[in-house]
Parts: structure tokens; C-alpha cells; sequence
């Protein structure tokens, strides 16, 4: 009997061990971060995490990492769908990415199970921070199809590494994959050394991102406020796009595919061009803009312009007049 009780004993003990282990490596639909925690933690509300990135492993995928106050939580790449929210409740959560990126969303498998068809990433109220030396703001590189990325009054700014390439971008969506799709809203982007936002690319990518950008102020970038190239669809309504280098929002065809800009409710102002249309199958629509103070309202550069009539290109050095070959409608 002893020896009975002795091995009933032993197995217990094993049951015990397999399921507190199998508990410790449980994903958390939603998990917790602070500026006083410890990646070793289980990131739950009391006893949260120190970075994003020790957050990612023990979030479920379609999970949430919430913020509990302001502080620094690192860089961090995003394999899965998931949010990553900065509780503006308590300040914004902090991304310091001197000398690197700050966030890299790149899912490169569907979600299975309960997320099957969700392959959707949120960003919201973070402060994303080069320091002056930051390599790139956000990069998406997802390769599934019908993927969505939203990223919510977040701030994206001082990345202004040099040496070509990608460096020196707030915002970069590289994605080929049919469906993707970027939605972006009441964000600021500005004082990146090149471009605020680049979507497609300029050395022959057929991009298949279709953006929207909603109250956004894109300001004080060196080259393009927003470049917009290889077949990608983009529609910029309500925003403020400022004092950039080159133009505030260059549409170019790069790589094969229609470039399709639409632009509302717009104020492009001292820039050193309000708007280029771009080489080859490039067009922007243009209604309720107004293009002022700029060295060049408008250029025309390969591509197409279509006004509904309703626009205000004023004060501009030159280029005050959309092309006499362009439809009015």
C-alpha cells in the first residue's frame, strides 16, 4: 500500500509541475507593460513587463499590450496581429530608437484558429522617437494577403540617420501582398531627415497598399512629405502637410502600376512643392485643397492632374495653375 501512495505521490507531483509550467508559458489575451517592470515577469496588471518586446512572447495573437504609465518601452518588431496600446490616459508610451527602427510589423504566416483572417496590427498613442539618429520610424513588411495596419494619434518623428537606402523615414509600407491595407489618423509626423511617409517604392516594387491618412500633420521632413509610388492608392483628407523639403506629397509611378492620389480638405503650405504628379501612370485628385506658399504650387512631371474645381492655389512662387490638360470635374 505504501508504495501505492508513494508512486500516487510522485505522479501528482509530475501532474503539478506540467500544468504550473504550461500556465507560466500561457499567452494573455492581454498583457501589461510598465517603466518599473521586469521582462521575467508574466506581464499581467501586477506584475507587468519592462519593453514591448518582452511583452510580444506572452500576448496571444489578437491580443493587446497596455501601457500602465509614461516611460521608454523599446524597440519592437510584431510578428503576429496584435495592438500595442500607449494609454494616453497616463502619457504616451515612449519608443527611443536611436541608431535603429522603431517598430517593424512583419507577419509572414495567416493567423490560424480563432484569428484566422485577422492579420491586423494596431498602434496607438505611442511616441516613437529617433533622437536624431533613428534609422527608420515604422516599417511594415507583411507579406499576408488582406493584412491591416491602423496606426492611431501617434507621434513619429527625429529619424534622420543617413547613408541611403530606407534611412532617415518616419513611415515606410513596402507590402506586395494583394489586400494590404494602411489606415492612419490624427498622427504627426515631421522632422525626418528624408521622407514622413513612403508607401510603395522608387527601385521598381509593385506596391498593392491601399492608405488612407485622416487628420494627419506631416511637417519639417527634408525631402517628401509624403512619397507615394508603385501602383499604390492613397487618400489624404483633413490634414496638414508643411514645410517639407522637396514636395508635400509626390505621386510617382515607379514600377508598372497606377499611383492613384486623392486629396480633401487639404492645406499644403511652404513647401517647395505643394504637389508633383509624377513619372508615368501617376494622378492626383484634387478637391477643397488649398496649395500657398510654396516655391511651386503645382508640377506636373509625367503625370495627371484632375481638379472638381473647388481648389485654392494661391501665393505660391509658381505653379499657381493646374495644367490647361488636366479634366475639370
Amino acid at each position: 500500500m505504501s508504495k501505492v501512495r508513494f508512486t500516487l505521490n510522485i505522479l501528482a507531483a509530475v501532474i503539478i509541475t506540467v500544468a504550473a509550467s504550461s500556465m507560466a508559458h500561457a499567452q494573455a489575451t492581454r498583457t501589461w507593460v510598465s517603466g518599473v517592470g521586469d521582462d521575467v515577469n508574466p506581464c499581467s496588471r501586477t506584475a507587468p513587463c519592462k519593453t514591448y518586446a518582452g511583452a510580444i512572447s506572452k500576448t496571444a495573437a489578437g491580443g493587446e499590450i497596455s501601457t500602465l504609465d509614461p516611460g521608454g518601452f523599446g524597440t519592437v518588431t510584431i510578428t503576429k496581429p496584435m495592438t500595442i496600446e500607449g494609454t494616453q490616459g497616463q502619457g504616451y508610451g515612449s519608443i527611443l530608437a536611436s541608431l535603429t527602427t522603431g517598430i517593424i510589423v512583419n507577419i509572414t504566416a495567416p493567423a490560424a484558429g480563432a484569428q484566422a483572417g485577422n492579420d491586423n496590427v494596431t498602434l496607438r498613442n505611442l511616441s516613437i522617437n529617433g533622437a536624431g539618429t533613428g534609422t527608420r520610424g515604422i516599417v511594415i513588411l507583411s507579406t499576408v494577403t488582406n493584412s491591416q495596419v491602423y496606426i492611431e494619434n501617434c507621434q513619429i518623428f527625429g529619424f534622420r540617420a543617413t547613408g541611403g537606402g530606407d534611412n532617415g523615414k518616419g513611415l515606410i509600407d513596402k507590402r506586395t501582398a494583394s489586400g494590404s491595407k494602411l489606415h492612419v489618423s490624427d498622427t504627426v509626423i515631421r522632422g525626418n531627415l528624408v521622407h514622413g511617409v513612403q508607401i510603395g517604392d522608387a527601385t521598381g516594387i509593385v506596391s498593392s497598399v491601399d492608405a488612407t491618412f485622416d487628420n494627419v500633420n506631416i511637417q519639417g521632413n527634408g525631402i517628401a512629405g509624403m512619397f507615394l509610388g508603385g501602383g499604390s492608392n492613397v487618400s489624404v483628407r483633413g490634414s496638414v502637410i508643411t514645410g517639407n523639403g522637396g514636395s508635400g506629397i509626390q505621386s510617382s509611378e515607379q514600377a508598372g502600376g497606377t499611383t492613384e492620389t486623392e486629396v480633401t480638405d487639404t492645406v499644403l503650405s511652404h513647401n517647395q512643392t505643394g504637389i508633383t504628379a509624377g513619372s508615368g501612370a501617376s494622378v492626383v485628385r484634387l478637391s477643397r485643397v488649398t496649395i500657398t506658399d510654396c516655391n511651386t504650387g503645382v508640377s506636373a512631371s509625367g503625370g495627371a492632374f484632375v481638379s472638381f474645381g473647388d481648389n485654392n492655389i494661391v501665393g505660391n512662387g509658381g505653379g499657381n495653375a493646374l495644367p490647361a490638360a488636366i479634366g475639370q470635374q
